[in-house]
């Protein structure tokens, strides 16, 4: 989630997507499904990225499904505003930290083993998966 806080802030300035009628409150961004497992993916991308030596991240894939992010949460009806008060939540982010975290014990990485994350990041790379679309072999 910090990985993609300045790319949707920065992405987002200057962009005019139509919003929900005024006075509808639109559900919190944890409750979306679509953006809430987009930014999940993105944190696990992320710790997999930098504790990986031959992993990196493919900034210009994270930066356009960033802006994705960004129009749907607009769309939904949230301001740059609130999208940068999620993002700065002390309290959702330890929740994503902690579903990161968990996904990453499932899928077999050991802090402090690097081999145990280029091994799940090449897993999900060669599935094809959307955490894998993010990252690639350097």
């Amino acid at each position: 989630m910090a990985a993609l806080r300045p790319v949707l802030l920065a992405l987002g300035l200057g962009l005019a997507v139509s919003a929900p009628a005024a006075g509808a409150e639109p559900a919190p961004l944890r409750e979306d499904a679509h953006i809430d497992g987009r930014l999940l993916a993105a944190a696990i991308g992320d710790e997999i990225r930098r504790n990986c030596p031959t992993i990196s991240e493919r900034r210009w894939v994270v930066r356009a499904e960033a802006l994705k992010l960004y129009n749907r949460a607009i769309a939904l009806g949230h301001t740059r505003r609130s999208i940068e008060a999620y993002l700065d939540d002390p309290e959702a982010r330890a929740a994503m930290e902690r579903r990161r975290d968990a996904w990453l014990a499932a899928n077999g990485v050991v802090a402090g083993d690097a081999d145990s994350y280029c091994r799940a990041g090449l897993r999900e790379i060669d599935q094809g998966s959307y955490l894998g679309s993010l990252m690639r072999v350097d």
